[in-house]
């Protein structure tokens, strides 16, 4: 059977060194002889997962004590709401909301439902390439309660890579596709939060990173379940938790360590995207639209100048071994998600195959 590669903006795929241990685990975990997705998350067998996984998550990210770690239901959709509710004293509290693509606008709406948050465009387009603001010169309002980002769009492949620096506002990030894909300077945000289908592990559950002293009974009704007081006082159990979910989460973060760390991790990714980003470049059948400072390393959208080719790119793709190449409806061409998990062979291939399919249609 010839090798696959998953492309997929996630559900992604995932080391096959942690999908053989989820094999090995799944009818015997931990020499129980019980599989680890029916074990309860009150025995001491799994809140030990859960200090480790804690501690791993920790370790990793270079994570102050001043910061509490949370492991939440739903994808980062349902922090949309649970940031306002969790951190607006009034609805009538001044909130920025900087749109830098399609997740970051999202967040936005969904904001509107308890507050008049105001929307901040810093994408442009120069010489048909689209870029983002340096973070100077957003627009920031200066009495706004807290600042909310989305550092890589998943869907434009657009990244903002400098760091955030306002020492007197809240710094909020939706960092679901880049978080564990290199180092971050925790000390600079006061909630980051990923949902888990893309570095993490599988779908179903969502890491925060907050700050302890943001950690308050809210001032309005905020249903439980989102009260992330509720939660930090429960130890992310204030219901049955994602066990399945956060056991997966556990093996990425060990595997993350058995290859270096984040820094290990973040040269290769480089890598990945420098290699992909260089054929697509080179080759006049296929372009990105993003400006080279504002192109994701971590999700590459790009596009054929016949796009009455797209259907058989894809069809071919998949008989080459290449799946979840197929762009964002809202975006369209094709899309390559380069996840920690992708290796230098899968993206090799893909380069392979691009360039024979350029040969065989141009």
């Amino acid at each position: 059977m010839n090798k696959v590669f998953n492309f997929s903006a996630g559900p992604a795929m995932l080391p096959k060194q942690v999908l053989r241990q989820v094999k090995e685990e799944l009818y015997n975990w931990n020499n129980m002889g019980i599989s680890v997705i029916e074990i309860s998350h009150r025995s001491k067998e799994f809140l030990q997962l859960m200090q480790e996984a804690k501690q791993d998550m920790r370790d990793l990210l270079d994570i102050p004590e001043t910061y509490e770690v949370l492991f939440c239901h739903g994808g980062a959709r349902a922090q949309f709401s649970a940031i306002p509710m969790n951190l607006l004293k009034k609805s009538s509290e001044r909130v920025d909301y900087i749109k830098t693509g399609y997740w970051a606008y999202n967040a936005a709406i969904e904001a509107k439902k308890y507050c008049d948050p105001r929307i901040i465009n810093v994408v442009g387009k120069k010489n048909g390439l689209y870029n983002i603001q340096p973070i100077s010169k957003w627009d920031v309002s200066e009495n706004s309660l807290y600042i909310h980002y989305c550092p890589n769009e998943t869907i434009d492949g657009i990244a903002v890579y400098e760091t955030p620096n306002f020492s007197d506002k809240i710094v909020v990030a939706d960092c679901s596709s880049t978080l564990f894909s290199g180092p971050l300077n925790i000390n600079r945000f006061g909630i980051i939060y990923a949902t888990a289908q893309k570095n993490i592990g599988i779908s179903g559950l969502t890491v925060i990173i907050i700050r302890k002293d943001l950690l308050k009974e809210p001032y309005r009704v905020v249903p439980s379940i989102l009260n992330y007081k509720i939660l930090a006082d429960n130890f992310s159990m204030f219901n049955t938790p994602v066990t399945v979910s956060w056991y997966v989460a556990s093996l990425m973060f060990k595997w993350l360590k058995t290859q270096g760390g984040l820094k290990e991790i973040n040269k290769r990714n480089q890598e990945k995207s420098a290699l992909l980003y260089n054929a697509i470049d080179s080759s006049n059948f296929y372009y990105n639209n993003i400006s080279l400072s504002n192109r994701s390393y971590m999700n590459i959208p790009f596009f054929l100048e016949n796009n009455k080719l797209n259907d058989l790119f894809l069809k071919e793709s998949i008989s080459f071994g290449l799946h979840g190449l197929k762009g964002h409806k809202v975006v369209g061409g094709m899309r390559a998600s380069l996840y920690n998990a992708m290796t230098l062979e899968g993206v090799k291939k893909l380069i392979r195959f691009m360039k024979l399919f350029s040969e065989k249609y141009r």
